[in-house]
């Protein structure tokens, strides 16, 4: 699954868009370099029953922001990603490549 797909389907199972997710983290406090990913893990597991890839997915987000890493933009493998800048405002409203 790529890592696009991996906020899709964060998405689907929440109905919130990654951003909105994002910003509800920040709310928390979770932005702060020093929150362990395992506390946001786990906020994401109760509030929105996500399981520990996808959470991690949003984790890294949420720490990084939304580049990721070019080694996997064009590959062949499962983990293959259009782009190194994921799309966070919901699939709706994803331009056409």
């Amino acid at each position: 699954m790529s890592f696009q797909a991996y906020l899709d389907t964060i998405e689907v199972k929440t109905g919130l868009t990654p951003r909105q997710l994002i910003t509800l983290a920040g709310e928390r406090g979770f932005k702060d370099p020093a929150t362990k990913a395992g506390t946001i893990v786990d906020w994401l597991k109760e509030d929105y029953g996500l399981g520990r890839g996808h959470a991690m997915a949003l984790v890294h987000v949420i720490k990084n922001g939304p580049r990721i890493d070019s080694k996997h933009v064009g590959t062949a493998g499962a983990h293959r990603d259009d782009s190194d800048e994921l799309w966070l405002d919901g699939k709706a409203s994803r331009p056409a490549d």
